[in-house]
């Protein structure tokens, strides 16, 4: 095997195994356009190359940190455009840490939620469960409503 150029083409499951991608979704991002299709081999297998590798891990390293799939794809159109302006990127970015503050604020408000339903629920002895109650409730803004009632019967 020594004999084959240095850049080995990768196979759809090389690819998912190489990048810990769910082939499923390297067939996802394909079907949508964030990983261009590959070329095929006289075979008709696809032949992914390194750019198809660095390009998924750019999607998928972009997803754990929350971009949209609409943000993924104007970060990769901003990083093909080399001669666009910096600042392009940087407007995406603001956006996104405008929704990942609103998020920390609303995990916040869903942590103190959390404490006091699970303080209240801690012996196991109500007759209603108050976690539960509090999950039957329409909105997020009502349960931080409902942990407060909870709050107040066992104070």
């Amino acid at each position: 095997m020594s004999g084959h150029a240095a850049v080995k083409s990768l196979q759809r499951g090389e690819l998912a195994e190489r990048t810990g991608c769910n082939i499923e979704t390297v067939r996802y991002y394909e079907k949508i356009g964030l990983l261009p299709e590959p070329p095929r081999t006289s075979g008709g297998h696809r032949a992914y190359s390194s750019t198809h590798e660095r390009r998924l891990r750019f999607v998928m390293r972009a997803r754990e940190l929350g971009f949209s799939l609409e943000e993924i794809r104007e970060l990769l159109r901003l990083a093909e455009e080399r001669d666009r302006p910096c600042a392009e990127a940087s407007t995406v970015a603001a956006t996104h840490l405008k929704d990942v503050r609103a998020k920390i604020a609303d995990l916040k408000r869903m942590e103190g939620a959390l404490k006091n339903v699970a303080f209240q629920c801690g012996d196991g002895t109500q007759p209603e469960c108050p976690l539960i109650e509090t999950l039957f409730r329409e909105t997020y803004g009502q349960i931080g409503k409902a942990t407060h009632e909870i709050s107040e019967k066992s104070g």
